[in-house]
C-alpha cells in the first residue's frame, strides 16, 4: 500500500501539473515517513575469465544500488526466479545496513542477471549457514573445555590487560564449511588454524578443541603449531630488520561484525598503536572475512590516517619441512608437516600435514624476503589508509581437498587467477 500511494502522488502531480518544488517535498514527506517498503532491481554479474568459478561472492555497497539505503531490512535475491541465500551487512555498527551479499557459480564467460528486491521489513526468514564466527568468554563454571557459553559481540581491552588467558580458545574464532581460524588476543595477533576431514561447520561444537567423540565422528581440530610467527596472514610492525609485535598499543578489540549464512567477518582494532618508538601512534582496523565454499580470507586493513611513513610484515609460518613456492610477484606459499602443539605430541595429536598460501598485491610490497627458521615474510607498506591481502589454507586431512605440495601450488595459482579477474556487476 506504502508504494501504491508513492505512485499514486506521483501521478497525481502530473496531472495536475504540480511544480518540481511540491513533488520533492512530498518524496521526502513520504520517505522520512517510511512510505517506500520495496524496492526492485536487477544487476548483471559476469565472469570474463576462461575459469568456471564456483561460490563467487557478489557484494553490493547499498548506497550505489538502493535508493533510500538507510530503510533497508531485508532482502530477497533470485536468479531465474529461484530465491537463493543472501545476507545484509552493517559493517560500521551505525544499526544500518551497508552491504548486500550472496554467492553464485559461474561458467566460463557466463552472464547471470539476479533480480534484488529491498524492504524496510524485517525478515525472519533462514537460510543455511555456510560460515560461523564467535568470540567466547571462559566460564569458570563449565568444565568440558567446548561447552562454554558466554557468547560475545565485542571485547576491548586497556594497555597492558592480556586476554589471551580469559578469553574462549584465545580469540575471536571464524570458519567456512572447508577450514577454521582463530587469532590471537595478544600482541601477537597471530592466526591459527584448523583443519576438516568433512565439509561442515564444526567450531559451535568443538570451540577449536575437538574432544575424542568428536574425532571418532570425523570433526576436525587445530593442525598447526603457530607460536609467534605470522601463522596465516598476520599483520605486524617492521623496523628494517625484524618484525614487531603489537606491544605498544592503547586499546585492542576483537568483535564479530557477521556470522553467516553467506560470509562471517571479524575484526581487530589497535588504537593508537606505535609500531616504532620514533615513529607517531597510529590506529589500524583489521576485518578478515570468509565466504561460504572458500578455504582463502580476505584481509582488510585501514589506517586512522595516510600509513606511507610505515613499513609492516606479514606472511606465513615457515612449516617445519616445507617446501616453499614463490611466482615473485606477491603469491607465496608452503606445504609441510610438523606436530600441532610445537612440540612431540603427549596429549593423543598426531603430525599433521598442511598448506598455507598468501597473496599480497604487487603495489604493497617493499621487500620479499628469504625465509628464515620461522616465518615466510614479506615487507609491506601502503600510500594511503588501506591495504588488502588475502591468505589460505588447506589441511591433508580433507575428504575433498589436496593432498600434496604438486596439487596445493597449483591451487595457489589458482586462487591468484581468480583474485586478479574480478567479476563485473552492472545494474540493469
Amino acid at each position: 500500500m506504502r508504494v501504491k500511494t508513492l505512485l499514486y502522488f506521483c501521478s497525481l502531480t502530473n496531472k495536475r501539473k504540480t511544480n518540481m518544488k511540491r513533488l520533492l517535498t512530498i518524496l521526502m514527506a513520504c520517505v522520512a515517513t517510511g512510505v517506500m517498503a520495496t524496492e526492485t532491481f536487477t544487476i548483471s554479474v559476469k565472469n570474463a575469465s576462461r575459469d568456471v568459478r564456483k561460490d563467487v561472492p557478489v557484494v553490493l555497497k547499498l548506497a550505489d544500488y538502493a535508493s533510500y539505503p538507510q530503510a533497508v531490512r531485508s532482502a530477497v535475491v533470485t536468479v531465474d526466479g529461484n530465491e537463493i541465500a543472501s545476507q545484509l551487512d552493517d559493517l560500521d555498527r551505525d544499526g544500518r545496513y551497508d552491504e548486500l551479499c550472496f554467492l553464485t557459480d559461474l561458467g566460463k564467460n557466463e552472464k547471470k542477471t539476479f533480480k534484488i528486491n529491498l524492504s524496510e521489513e524485517e525478515s525472519t526468514k533462514k537460510y543455511v549457514p555456510r560460515t560461523f564466527s564467535e568470540l567466547l568468554l571462559r566460564n569458570p563454571k563449565v568444565k568440558i573445555k567446548n561447552k562454554h557459553d558466554l557468547f560475545m559481540k565485542e571485547m576491548t581491552v586497556e594497555r597492558g590487560v592480556n586476554p589471551y588467558a580469559i578469553v574462549h580458545h584465545h580469540g575471536v574464532a571464524f570458519e567456512s564449511e572447508l577450514v577454521g581460524f582463530r587469532i590471537y588476543f595478544d600482541h601477537r595477533q597471530t592466526v591459527d588454524a584448523y583443519g576438516k576431514f568433512k565439509k561442515q561447520l564444526e567450531i559451535r561444537e568443538t570451540q577449536f578443541y575437538t574432544d575424542e567423540n568428536q574425532k571418532a565422528a570425523g570433526y576436525g581440530d587445530d593442525v598447526l603449531w603457530v607460536g609467534s610467527s605470522y601463522g596465516v596472514g598476520a599483520l605486524r610492525g617492521w623496523d628494517g630488520e625484524n618484525q614487531l609485535m603489537l606491544e605498544d598499543v592503547e586499546r585492542r578489540t576483537q568483535r564479530v561484525i557477521s556470522s553467516g549464512p553467506v560470509r562471517s567477518i571479524v575484526e581487530l582494532v589497535d588504537e593508537d598503536w606505535r609500531p616504532v618508538k620514533d615513529l607517531k601512534p597510529i590506529t589500524m582496523r583489521t576485518r578478515y572475512t570468509i565466504y561460504g565454499g572458500h578455504r582463502d580470507v580476505q584481509v582488510d586493513i585501514h589506517f586512522d590516517r595516510n600509513a606511507s611513513g610505515y613499513d609492516f610484515a606479514t606472511g606465513i609460518i615457515n612449516v617445519k619441512n616445507s617446501k616453499e613456492f614463490s611466482d615473485k610477484k606477491g603469491l607465496r606459499g608452503c606445504w609441510g608437516t610438523d606436530w600441532p602443539v610445537g612440540v612431540k605430541d603427549t596429549a593423543g595429536h598426531k603430525m599433521e600435514t598442511v598448506g598455507l598460501g598468501v597473496i599480497v598485491p604487487q603495489k604493497y610490497i617493499r621487500k620479499e624476503k628469504p625465509a628464515d627458521e620461522v616465518n615466510y615474510t614479506y615487507v609491506v607498506g601502503t600510500d594511503t589508509q588501506d591495504m588488502t591481502y588475502y591468505v589460505a589454507f588447506a589441511s591433508d586431512n580433507e575428504e575433498f581437498g589436496m593432498h600434496s605440495e604438486k596439487e596445493w601450488f597449483e591451487f595457489l595459482k589458482q586462487w591468484k587467477r581468480e583474485i586478479n579477474n574480478e567479476i563485473t556487476i552492472k545494474k540493469e
